[in-house]
């Protein structure tokens, strides 16, 4: 067999003398602080009894869509699926796609157009990047939820101000300079998440979206993190942090996924009626791609529904992140936490083998937290990544929070 190109080769040693070369782990063990399995749907037997129920009743025994959803794939669970997430939303419109990142890569890469100005969190997820790396607008990144660095980008793009921002690749020079040049009818799509994946912090949305209004901005959400940890439960609960807050009528687009809070795959993008007929023309990972299979679409459908009709996973959830914070504050450790009330809590552990040797200790003593490593994070912000359940018991958090404080200290 040929062997790997030298040029790859030698990228690839660089990865291991720096200890941070990744690969794949055989088999999750121990008490769950890793996955983004929330609450605990992907392991819920009510959840794959009713998916197999829906399927017998409907006579469906299709393994595959058998093609892309412009041609033969558009089977009948999918439009009845988008018509109740966007009611659950209270979207005008949804379209699922295969994957969270063909959803992002699929948007970014279709909508935003020449003299279009993109502005993002500099801590948006991959996917995102790459969506935005695919288009034709220029993009520049803003000081991670600094919205006095966004209003200062958005002002300069309309030729109020004098200032250099950080390109990602779409534009060169400094940025008043490229905003001197793209001084048209363009607009500027305001990009952020939620909630952060390897932070666990959120934005403040509500300035966002008032920012959005003042300068006639697209203000864009991925909610991947947020979808059944953040809710209002006095109606459904799980819809996610924008719609909690009730901004869903401020915001132009939300993305959402299902292999995090709904425990099993999928994604979809929420807006309007128009948005969606945009991107089934334009969206080339939705266009040039098999469909997902009745069963998996048939499973999204059920995940909805059971996070609208039950919200005992979602508190309990709750008082276990709360829980989680009082404890990491009674151990003495918040100041090695970044501050975050989500699901995902990232104590900062500086050195990949460092991060790795607590994470191995951790994981000898029976629990499943996981390292995160320079370059996924940057280089100084190497992180243990704890990721909070709904079925993480008290004592667990307690103990492992206690071992963390003794490898630490």
């Amino acid at each position: 067999m040929k062997k790997l190109p030298q040029n790859a080769f030698e990228k690839l040693e660089i990865r291991k003398q720096n200890n941070a070369l990744r690969q794949l782990p055989v088999g999750a063990s121990g008490i769950d602080f890793a996955s983004n399995d929330y609450l605990g749907f992907s392991q819920s037997e009510a959840i794959f009894d009713a998916t197999h129920a829906l399927l017998v009743a409907r006579n469906i025994k299709s393994n595959g869509a058998t093609g892309s959803r412009l041609l033969s794939g558009n089977h009948d669970l999918y439009p009845e699926t988008e018509a109740f997430i966007a009611r659950f939303h209270q979207s005008e419109s949804a379209l699922l796609f295969n994957s969270g990142y063909d959803a992002n890569v699929g948007f970014f890469g279709a909508l935003p157009q020449k003299g279009d100005l993109i502005l993002y969190d500099e801590l948006c997820h991959a996917s995102i990047r790459d969506g935005i790396q695919l288009s034709h607008a220029k993009a520049y990144k803003f000081g991670h939820n600094d919205l006095e660095d966004l209003e200062k980008k958005i002002s300069n793009f309309n030729g109020n101000s004098n200032f250099n921002g950080n390109s990602n690749g779409n534009s060169s020079g400094n940025f008043n300079d490229n905003c001197n040049k793209n001084k048209t009818t363009g607009v500027i799509y305001i990009v952020t998440e939620s909630v952060f994946s390897m932070d666990g912090d959120c934005p403040n949305l509500e300035e966002l979206a008032l920012l959005s209004k003042k300068y006639n901005c697209f203000l864009v959400v991925d909610e991947a993190h947020a979808l059944g940890v953040f809710g209002n439960l006095e109606t459904a609960g799980g819809e996610g942090l924008v719609q909690m807050l009730g901004l869903q009528d401020a915001v132009f687009a939300r993305i959402m996924t299902f292999g995090k809070g709904l425990g099993c795959h999928g994604a979809v993008i929420l807006g309007s009626e128009e948005l969606t007929s945009y991107l089934v023309n334009f969206a080339r990972s939705f266009i040039y791609t098999t469909g997902l299979s009745p069963h998996s679409v048939a499973t999204i459908l059920v995940a909805c529904q059971f996070l609208e009709k039950n919200k005992t996973a979602m508190e309990s959830l709750k008082r276990n992140i709360q829980f989680f914070n009082q404890e990491k504050n009674l151990c003495s450790l918040k100041p090695l936490f970044v501050r975050s009330k989500s699901a995902i809590q990232s104590a900062i552990v500086p050195g990949n083998e460092s991060v790795k040797n607590i994470a191995r200790l951790l994981q000898e003593k029976g629990f499943d937290v996981k390292a995160i490593l320079s370059p996924t994070v940057p280089e100084g912000q190497e992180r243990l990544r704890f990721c909070i359940h709904s079925y993480n018991s008290i004592a667990e958090i307690s103990e492992v929070l206690r071992l963390l404080s003794n490898f630490v200290f």
